[in-house]
């Protein structure tokens, strides 16, 4: 009994680092674009971990680079917003598009996707349409708080956590 449920834990271990796991589940009448993308996209361990420092390493560069553009907000939005999408992209290599993708819109966190996701549009419209270097700004700061909560939500009681710190820092009453 013990030893079935640690195979089964090691087994959830190596899907969730994208290693190979028997794919007999799948029915092939019921396989979508996803299943057939990640099926002709199989990457060896190496090869993903090779993906994910690249792809991340680009991101933290892209974010890095963007602050020598700071007092230039649109270039910066831009700058920062391709940065944080290179290194959520990073993810992927590791477990895979569809559950990353699975992952985001867990009941858990869908609305931290979904503000996430948010900000990236609203910082680029800013940079991109209105070129207001305040609203610009201010969405970037929306987007760097979204990815915040959302990076929390991976991390389990820590939106709690933070939640409860903030209420104790901003009580007003004694």
């Amino acid at each position: 009994m013990a030893m079935d449920k640690m195979n089964y834990a090691f087994e959830r271990v190596k899907i969730l680092v994208g290693m190979e796991v028997d794919e007999e589940q799948l029915v092939e009448g019921n396989s979508s674009f996803i299943d057939d993308f990640n099926q002709q996209c199989a990457l060896s361990t190496k090869q993903r971990l090779y993906g994910f420092v690249t792809c991340f390493v680009a991101g933290l560069a892209c974010t890095l680079l963007s602050m020598l553009v700071f007092f230039n907000p649109i270039k910066f939005g831009i700058t920062f917003t391709f940065g944080n999408l290179l290194s959520l992209g990073s993810t992927a290599f590791l477990i895979g598009p569809k559950r990353q993708v699975t992952m985001m819109l867990d009941p858990v966190r869908i609305y931290a996707t979904a503000i996430y996701l948010a900000s990236i549009i609203i910082a680029l419209f800013c940079a991109l349409y209105v070129h207001n270097k305040f609203l610009t700004l201010f969405a970037i700061m929306l987007e760097f708080g979204a990815l915040i909560w959302y990076s929390l939500s991976y991390i389990p009681f820590a939106r709690s956590m933070v939640s409860k710190v903030m209420v104790a820092c901003f009580d007003t009453e004694w």
